[in-house]
């Protein structure tokens, strides 16, 4: 009977979610809204911007040129989204799509294309992303997914800066850079390329750009598979997909080689400088501090303007431990743009080394308000924490802590040596049986992932009267990490039946 009204149950809700897909006519199986895209795109574009870079503001006419082109050819999919284009100023070619019509694309893919033609490929093919709700697809299948899984335990219960992330920005900011499958690729090719037949392109631009994409990926350019081939892998059967949707499509339109280029000769005649600010960041990766900083003089010498340029030779000077001067650096670039979270967050920390708390804890704030990173929060937890703050320190550290990596295994030893001997039981979690003679046996695990001792636990019983007894008992020892410990309270006078319970109420890091 319960499986039948449970089959019941999902028939409806499947019956329910379905929807025509606006782009394809076809019936997909949607659990997400319109509505909720939309302000799903909305929340995270913003974050996505700045992970990726921030905006390249540095030639604003470029970016009306991209909005220009990519709202002219969104506009022929006759799906209703407030579509937003915005160039990012990030050297990885790449280009992405958030739900309800929120698009981005790089400034290091813009300089290997070649045509306006191939850049209405490329916003056209992300378009049908949004309008053809490939993201919202894939959340839905998510979801059915756990659903099933709970279905099944009812049914048998009778069963680039990216990595600075920390909190705040949700599961989201990843999808836009998530790997589409094989038919949303070849749908969003095909779809793409009848708008921008009707936008007035020539469609074989298309056809060009993946030609170009195959090349470059069967030339395993490390760039590119870190960029536009992780979300949007080329294939010989894209290519030939592409053909054969150009073929059915009306021949000729513009492909507007002259247009794209002068739109590009700025970005393009800065290329050498961002070419050394990129090879300058990989030797500053690699510890060699004096490469690094020719690096970031000959990209300033050859373009002054670019804040990032100066922002690099900031983090130049704060790998050296020259801090007033990093702080110089990272002014120059806050001057020139000053609403990019990395700036604010490297001066904060240049700060904090100097000892200048109250200013550093202003721009580490700020950096968190554009973008929460795990770095910003254990620096603002170190304050908090020394001084003595040890509630705001805790809060920072928590948030933290649940990022991973190598910050949150920092904090997470932070956090235990602030909040264990006020709260052990958070931290090591306990439990009591009986063994074969009766005695209880209290045990608990070292989930704190650091060495512990002085462990005390509280074991509470009722005895053989009725009453509720609770007696404390050490767990002798170090204990490391994901251990198991035990021992024999020597109780076993205890009302029959009746069950017990353990707490960890003392224990302290090993020092």
């Amino acid at each position: 009977m319960r499986t039948t009204v449970f089959c019941v149950f999902l028939l409806l809700l499947f019956l329910s979610a379905c929807s025509v897909n606006p782009v394809t006519g076809k019936r997909d199986f949607m659990m997400v809204s319109t509505a909720q895209e939309i302000e799903m795109g909305k929340q995270n574009y913003a974050p996505m911007q700045q992970s990726q870079g921030g905006v390249y503001d540095v030639d604003p006419e470029l970016s009306r040129y991209v909005q220009a082109i990519g709202s002219k050819v969104a506009a022929q999919s006759g799906v209703a989204l407030p579509y937003e284009f915005v160039v990012l100023n990030n050297s990885v070619p790449n280009a992405w799509a958030l739900p309800g019509g929120k698009i981005a694309i790089n400034r290091g893919l813009l300089t290997e294309l070649n045509s306006e033609a191939e850049l209405a490929a490329v916003l056209g093919h992300e378009a049908v992303h949004a309008a053809a709700r490939h993201t919202a697809r894939q959340i839905s299948r998510g979801q059915i997914a756990q659903l099933s899984v709970a279905a099944t335990a009812i049914a048998t219960s009778d069963s680039d800066y990216g990595n600075l992330f920390a909190g705040g920005a949700n599961m989201l900011a990843q999808m836009g850079l998530s790997k589409y499958g094989r038919d949303a690729e070849l749908e969003s090719d095909l779809y793409g390329m009848r708008y921008m037949s009707k936008a007035g392109y020539d469609p074989q631009g298309a056809v060009a750009l993946q030609e170009t994409f195959v090349r470059l990926s069967e030339g395993q350019q490390a760039d590119w598979l870190s960029g536009l081939f992780a979300s949007h892998p080329p294939s010989r059967e894209r290519v030939r997909a592409n053909v054969n949707t150009a073929m059915s499509l009306p021949a000729g339109g513009k492909l507007g080689a002259d247009e794209f280029l002068a739109a590009m000769q700025k970005t393009r005649d800065n290329i050498p400088a961002y070419e050394a600010y990129d090879e300058g960041k990989k030797a500053l990766i690699e510890g060699n501090i004096d490469a690094a900083l020719v690096d970031a003089n000959k990209a300033l010498n050859l373009y002054s303007d670019e804040a990032h340029f100066h922002a690099f030779r900031g983090d130049v000077r704060l790998a050296a431990d020259k801090y007033d001067m990093a702080i110089t650096n990272y002014n120059r670039a806050i001057n020139r743009r000053g609403d990019f979270f990395y700036y604010h967050l490297q001066r904060g920390l240049a700060k904090s080394e100097l000892r200048q708390d109250d200013a550093a804890m202003i721009d580490l704030q700020r950096s968190i308000e554009l973008l929460p990173t795990a770095p910003a929060h254990f620096a603002l937890g170190g304050i908090a924490a020394k001084r003595g703050d040890t509630a705001t320190a805790i809060e920072h550290y928590k948030v933290v802590a649940k990022a991973g990596g190598d910050y949150g295994k920092a904090a997470t030893t932070e956090l235990l040596k602030l909040d264990l001997p006020d709260n052990p039981g958070a931290y090591i979690p306990a439990a009591c049986e009986r063994d074969a003679n009766g005695s209880i046996i209290a045990s608990i695990r070292n989930d704190t992932g650091a060495y512990i001792e002085g462990v005390r636990v509280s074991v509470s019983y009722s005895d053989t009267s009725g009453r509720t007894v609770s007696r404390q008992q050490q767990i002798n020892g170090q204990i490391e990490p994901g251990r198991i410990a035990s021992v024999n309270t020597g109780i076993n006078a205890y009302a029959p039946g009746s069950g017990c319970q353990t707490q960890v109420v003392e224990a302290r890091l090993v020092d």
